[in-house]
């Protein structure tokens, strides 16, 4: 479970704020709303098909950023 330690004169809603974001990294609250309730075989594959259609897209653009076919058209010119 994740930590946050409030420093001395910060607002309890900024170290909210912070535990929050912590918690969101780590997939807990994802875990929570996904616990709350019952999941069908077929809601679980949806689940899973859009969580690995996210993560390509993601890793989609990380890798067409720079081709190395560009940079063999301009040596050779």
């Amino acid at each position: 479970m994740p930590e946050v330690e409030v420093k001395k004169g910060e607002p309890i809603d900024r170290a909210l704020k912070r535990l929050k974001g912590k918690m969101e990294s780590e997939g807990v609250l994802e875990e929570i709303r996904r616990l709350r309730a019952f999941e069908t075989p077929a809601q679980r594959t949806k689940r899973k098909a859009r969580a690995t259609a996210k993560r390509n897209r993601n890793n989609r653009f990380r890798f067409t950023l720079y081709d190395k076919s560009d940079k063999a058209k301009s040596d050779s010119e």
